[in-house]
């Protein structure tokens, strides 16, 4: 062949991903086989293997180092080597690489990768055990400012001590995604607590370290995110929820069963349950994704998952029962009413069996939360 192995090796993005093992021609078979050879402790026997670039040291030594300048040709090679990050997190990346990836991005050549293979990356990384090693790997090198910068921005703002010990916004929106990682969350639910508190970066000085308003911030914010990167639509929309909601849901423990059903509606809960499941658990994410906080108990979520069951079991026909009974109990207008004239008169309007259908649900709620004094 005109490439060599070794030449073949050298357009690889990493040096641990650039080690080859000799495959023996078998004319017999009218191929080539691969043998292994393990030793006593059913170690591959490395005497084996092809590695020009010491791909095994670095291996050793858990480090994350390009091969050659090769890696400079491509910028998908940034995202891929942040997300080895995230996948393997006890490994460093080579501070020669490090500056490699610097040096592309002041180049301007990550403002030119494509969106899809930015989120297929990105939502790779964010499914990997330890996210948030992807967007710290992303933000030394400066690609993160590029890429997402309402994410980088978060850095350096500071919260409020007494509700967020690690002060630092960018820190807490990693502790909240790690911790999503740790409940073993799906996308939607990762990608909702990476977009949470984007609004947080965009607080007015002068109101620090208060947030008053950055949930609607944040959602406006999240909105031009999933549309440049061109996230999925269950994405972007539990994302949009969690964004609007956590503070309220937060909250919700000292909630009426009124304002509970509110809540409810609000996140289309009845029609949507599993999707307010998965935003309860993204707000258990957010609230343990805090220093000293990981390991608390977060009772609003199964005190709102209790109240949405309570008020599934209201139905449109139990609520135009209800208004029924209540016409058939009426005293007629006049002597020679009948109660098919009553029931008629009292035949609700659509407008009018939601309003019961929230009032039954409300009263649903309220018995619920007894259980919960």
């Amino acid at each position: 062949p005109d490439v060599t192995l070794e030449q073949d090796l050298s357009r690889r993005d990493l040096t641990i991903n650039s080690i080859a093992i000799e495959a023996i021609n078998t004319p017999a078979t009218s191929g080539f086989s691969v043998e292994f050879n393990v030793n006593d402790d059913f170690s591959l026997d490395r005497s084996q293997l092809v590695d020009p670039y010491d791909g095994l040291r670095d291996l050793d030594a858990k480090v994350l180092r390009h091969v050659s300048d090769a890696f400079a040709e491509d910028p998908v090679r940034i995202l891929r080597l942040a997300r080895f990050a995230a996948r393997f997190s006890d490994f460093t990346v080579a501070p020669e690489t490090m500056a490699l990836m610097r040096h592309m991005v002041q180049n301007g050549e990550v403002d030119a990768l494509v969106s899809e293979r930015v989120w297929q990356e990105i939502a790779t990384g964010l499914m990997c055990d330890k996210p948030s090693r992807m967007f710290e790997v992303l933000r030394e090198c400066g690609a993160l400012q590029r890429l997402l910068p309402e994410l980088d921005r978060l850095w350096g703002v500071p919260q409020r001590a007494e509700y967020h010990p690690e002060i630092d916004t960018g820190v807490h929106a990693m502790m909240v995604l790690d911790m999503s990682a740790r409940l073993d969350c799906n996308l939607a639910i990762r990608y909702a607590c990476l977009c949470h508190d984007f609004g947080k970066g965009t607080t007015p000085v002068d109101m620090l370290p208060r947030h008053i308003g950055h949930e609607d911030r944040s959602v406006k914010l999240l909105r031009e995110v999933s549309t440049r990167l061109r996230v999925p639509v269950e994405c972007k929309e539990l994302a949009e929820v969690v964004a609007r909601e956590h503070g309220n849901i937060h909250r919700s423990g000292e909630f009426s069963a009124a304002a509970i059903v509110r809540l409810l509606e609000r996140c289309d809960a009845f029609r949507k349950p599993a999707r307010f499941a998965e935003v309860l658990l993204a707000c258990e994410c957010d609230a343990r994704g805090r220093l000293g906080f990981e390991d608390t108990a977060y009772p609003q979520r199964q005190r709102l998952l209790q109240s949405l069951q309570a008020a599934q079991t209201v139905t449109a026909e139990i609520a135009i029962n209800n208004i029924a009974t209540e016409a058939l109990n009426t005293p007629a207008r006049s002597e020679n009413a009948s109660k098919n004239e009553a029931l008629e008169a009292k035949t609700p309007s659509g407008k009018q069996i939601g309003e019961m259908m929230h009032a039954a649900r409300v009263k649903a709620v309220q018995t619920r939360l007894q259980d919960f004094r």
